[in-house]
């Protein structure tokens, strides 16, 4: 049975139309007009315990807005949705109890106080008892590797460890299913690694639900086999990570070490040109052609090595965007 089940959501702003100057200030005062936008569009998907799913797009295409509404911050316009058995926005403590929200650019620790600080007032919020308190922040320390972080002002924390000990706060009361938000936004590299080996460990000890919404596609990659793609307000695309290449890429890339350099204008003809840096040069070339391609490619210019491989995620999502595709 789903966990999480959104049917046609949708969700419509007014947004107030004012023209410039003194003169549109007072008559929008006197008369205000106002234009409807589209924020969510008709979504509609389905999410069984345990999984993980990535939500990707553009800024502006939803994300967070379908997110706010799966978490009851505000009500949809249109639509059915159901996370954990209850309805979100109305907001009841069974629901606030399964579920948690982090959000990169937002915080809940205190800034001046020690993490455990902050903690300890969670722990009251959510009824947990002191020896189960200790408990679970034994457990989430060492998975976090926040020993004796936490006793340290929040101010005083590097970034990573200060998303750590927000991730900690975020999951001290052991929500069944995790909304995150850009969680490793503005992380350094070793920073990001770890927050993901975290959340793949959490995932596969507490069989805990995850939607993930990032900037960082390695995030994506190392955690998601299922991505949501939101375009203009619309989901797009619904399935596996690796489907993408089918659905979205028809093409390969095929990468030729030359023995020398040649011209643009001699390697035009051969397909279409992605990047050429001195004797390395790599064509984009839909499957259907790819055969006669190489052949042609291998018998006509001087190649001292080729390969061929699936384009990167993020280029195909980057195409799916910047085309606009929607099915």
């Amino acid at each position: 049975m789903p966990i999480i089940v959104a049917d046609c959501l949708s969700k419509v702003y007014p947004v107030a139309i004012k023209q410039p100057g003194l003169r549109g200030t007072l008559s929008h005062f006197f008369k205000r007009q106002n234009r409807l936008v589209n924020a969510v569009k008709d979504v509609s998907f389905e999410i069984q315990p345990g999984e993980v799913v990535g939500f990707l797009g553009p800024n502006g295409a939803g994300k967070t807005t379908t997110l706010k509404m799966l978490t009851g911050l505000i009500h949809p316009s249109s639509g059915r949705v159901r996370v954990a058995d209850n309805i979100p926005f109305q907001r009841n403590r069974a629901f606030l109890e399964k579920i948690t929200l982090v959000m990169g650019q937002k915080q809940q620790l205190l800034w001046d106080l020690p993490a455990m600080d902050s903690l300890r007032i969670n722990a009251a919020v959510y009824g947990i008892s002191d020896r189960e308190f200790k408990r679970r922040i034994g457990e989430l320390t060492e998975m976090l590797s926040l020993e004796e972080k936490l006793t340290q002002p929040v101010r005083k924390l590097s970034l990573g460890e200060r998303m750590k000990a927000e991730l900690l706060a975020a999951l001290l009361h052991q929500p069944q299913v995790l909304f995150l938000d850009e969680p490793t936004l503005g992380l350094d590299v070793n920073a990001q690694v770890s927050v993901r080996e975290f959340l793949k460990s959490y995932n596969e000890r507490f069989d805990a639900t995850i939607l993930l919404t990032s900037h960082y596609m390695a995030d994506i990659t190392a955690l998601c086999d299922r991505v949501l793609l939101i375009h203009q307000g619309q989901l797009i695309y619904d399935g596996a990570l690796d489907g993408l290449l089918d659905h979205f890429a028809p093409y390969r890339q095929v990468k030729l070490e030359l023995k020398q350099t040649m011209p643009e204008a001699e390697l035009a003809p051969y397909g279409e040109i992605e990047s050429i840096s001195g004797r390395e040069v790599c064509f984009i070339i839909h499957r259907e052609d790819l055969t006669r391609a190489v052949a042609k490619l291998l018998a006509e210019l001087p190649v001292c090595d080729l390969t061929i491989t699936d384009p990167p995620i993020e280029e195909i999502i980057g195409r799916v965007f910047k085309a606009g595709i929607v099915e």
